[in-house]
């Protein structure tokens, strides 16, 4: 016991000492107002950090309060998002902000137990919002911290698991120094960001490398224990550029559709289309799709571009056809909404990543 309160000591102190000199300069160490904590604590989940610090500025520009990111049309929000993926975030937020302003009065709660009723604010977010912002001695568990744990202690069994995850939680409650939570979570964070790293972890330039059992035994990249990756499925999906009248001629607009909120990419505009089923071809595809969608029928015209795009869970390969709307008064049957529009108008609105793509091309072929 002796031994691992000494170990304890050292190892909190070694790793204040490196974070004094290292610390990432982040903007959103640079303040202690809750709701910058916030955003930023909503961005970085599943992103990372050098992502977010091209977000992070423009989005406080653009709702510098709690109170004006509550009173934007979602529609708004979504647009400043436009890029940075995982769009239920930006949804949850939203929700939050209006959710705060109504019952907290603009203030950001200050416990956990009330943070982790906010829509999108998990165990870790709470955590962090909670010890970073306010000061609570919370510990924090995301990604990098639990390699860093799992490698320091050996700790084994996969981290998705309800078992290990108690043992790296009561693990990081028995690390945290009680009155200095933010400062040494944030170090955590850095440790395993930079130096801890998933595949070659950088062990020579590690300040705690003398306190980490996986580095002693010589097995740091056999932490954190995971089960073996499934093969990532594939799927084509089919989109159309629908002119209502010649294809790329000065002047014609086509169609985009929203999606619907509740799914994937909810509220973002798209070039309507969908799956390609078993025994299809694209272009059959494509125009069953868009009159299960927006109860239309189109002439398929010509292939446009094809995009290849990675999900969290899938793949994609998005192929999109030049389209000619030949009946049916557009509804939107399978989606939020719908409008005619000039390639030069569709900067305005906001698009998933993979049909940002496809809106570029578009632009060079008008322009």
């Amino acid at each position: 016991m002796v031994d691992r309160i000494r170990r304890t000591k050292i190892l909190r102190r070694d790793l204040l000492a490196w974070y004094d000199v290292e610390a990432r300069d982040l903007p959103w160490r640079r303040t202690d107002d809750p709701y910058a904590v916030l955003v930023s604590e909503f961005m970085l989940q599943q992103t990372r950090v050098e992502t977010v610090l091209s977000y992070y500025a423009r989005f406080l520009d653009r709702f510098p309060t709690i109170q004006d990111l509550a009173a934007a049309p979602i529609d708004d929000v979504l647009k400043a998002w436009e890029g940075l993926g995982y769009y239920r975030r930006a949804h949850n937020l939203h929700r939050a902000a209006r959710i705060v302003k109504r019952n907290h009065g603009g203030r950001i709660p200050a416990t956990v137990e009330e943070l982790r009723l906010l829509p999108g604010v998990g165990p870790y977010t709470a955590a962090a919002i909670a010890s970073i912002a306010f000061g609570l001695n919370e510990p924090v568990l995301d990604g990098n911290v639990v390699r860093a744990l799992a490698r320091l202690y050996r700790i084994e069994g996969d981290p998705a698991r309800a078992a290990t995850r108690k043992e790296l939680r009561r693990t990081a409650e028995l690390l945290l120094p009680r009155s200095e939570a933010s400062r040494f979570n944030q170090a955590l964070m850095d440790l395993g960001a930079r130096i801890c790293l998933p595949r070659s972890p950088r062990c020579h330039e590690c300040p705690v490398a003398g306190q980490c059992d996986a580095h002693r035994a010589g097995q740091e990249v056999l932490y954190p224990q995971k089960p073996a990756r499934r093969a990532v499925p594939h799927v084509d999906v089919v989109g159309g550029i629908v002119w209502d009248g010649e294809p790329l001629a000065p002047g014609a607009r086509h169609l985009i559709a929203k999606r619907k909120v509740d799914d994937m990419l909810g509220g973002l505009w798209e070039f309507p289309g969908g799956r390609v089923e078993e025994g299809e071809t694209c272009e059959e595809a494509l125009v069953r799709e868009l009159r299960e969608e927006l109860a239309i029928d189109v002439e398929v015209v010509a292939p446009f571009v094809q995009i290849d795009h990675a999900y969290t869970h899938f793949r994609i390969t998005l192929h999109t056809y030049h389209c000619r709307h030949v009946g049916g008064e557009p509804r939107a049957i399978d989606c939020a909404d719908w409008t005619w529009i000039r390639p030069d108008e569709l900067d305005a609105y906001a698009f998933p990543k993979a049909d940002r793509k496809i809106l570029n091309a578009l632009l060079e072929a008008t322009a």
